[in-house]
C-alpha cells in the first residue's frame, strides 16, 4: 500500500479494513473497522484530520481532502461511489454519495441521505437527514423512503463484507491466455439487492 507519513502523522488503519495497493493514504488519517478503499483512491490528511468510521467504503478513484485547518469525518456506513470527491465535507451515518458527485467544503450531509450521481453540493450546504439530492447545484427533490434506505443499506453491507473477502482471496497473478473449461461461476451477490429493487419498483 502507498501509506505515507506527513509531518509526524502516520495513518491509522484497522486490520479488518482493506486498502487496495493502488491507494494513496497520507498523514493524519484514521480508518476504522471493515472499511473498503478501492484502487485509485487518494485520502490526503496533510492539512487536516480525516476520520473514516466503521464500515465506510470509498470506491475507485475517489478523492478525500480539505482546505488547511479543517478536520472531516465520514460517519459509520457512509458509501462513496466511484470517482466522487469529498473536499472538506462531513458525511452522516449510512449516507450514499453517487458516482462522480462533488461535495464541497463545510457541507454537511445528513444521516441516510442519498446524493445522486454527478451532483454538485456547494460549500457550506446543509443537507437534512434522509434527503434525496440531485443536480448542479444539488437540490433536494424528496425524502428518502424506507425502501430506498433499505436498498442502500443492503448494498453497503456487500462492501462491508468485501474487506474480509479481499484479505482472504485477492492476489496479484498473471492473466490466463485462454478461457478454462472449468471456469468458476460468479457468486450471486445481488439477490438481496434485486429483492429490494423489485419490492420498491
Amino acid at each position: 500500500m502507498a501509506i505515507y507519513k506527513f509531518k509526524n502523522h502516520i495513518p491509522v488503519i484497522h486490520s479488518s479494513s482493506f486498502v487496495h495497493p493502488q491507494v494513496a493514504v497520507t498523514g493524519n488519517v484514521i480508518i476504522g473497522k471493515n472499511c473498503y478503499i478501492g484502487p485509485g483512491a487518494a485520502i490526503r490528511g496533510d492539512w487536516g484530520e480525516i476520520i473514516l468510521e466503521n464500515g465506510v467504503n470509498v470506491q475507485e478513484n475517489c478523492i478525500i481532502h480539505m482546505f488547511p485547518g479543517k478536520s472531516i469525518r465520514l460517519k459509520q456506513s457512509s458509501h462513496i461511489g466511484h470517482g466522487a470527491i469529498i473536499h472538506g465535507a462531513n458525511l452522516g451515518e449510512n449516507c450514499m454519495i453517487g458516482m462522480n458527485a462533488v461535495i464541497m467544503d463545510d457541507a454537511e450531509i445528513g444521516d441516510e441521505s442519498i446524493i445522486g450521481a454527478m451532483t454538485f453540493i456547494k460549500a457550506e450546504t446543509k443537507i437534512p437527514h434522509r434527503s434525496l439530492v440531485v443536480g448542479n447545484p444539488g437540490k433536494i427533490i424528496k425524502e428518502v423512503s424506507d425502501d430506498m434506505i433499505a436498498w442502500k443499506t443492503a448494498g453497503t453491507k456487500l462492501y462491508q463484507q468485501l474487506p474480509q473477502d479481499c484479505h482472504e482471496s485477492i492476489e496479484e497473478v498473471e492473466p490466463l491466455r485462454e478461457i478454462p473449461k472449468n471456469r468458476p461461476q460468479q457468486e450471486d451477490f445481488y439477490q438481496t439487492l434485486n429483492e429490494f429493487r423489485n419490492r420498491s419498483g
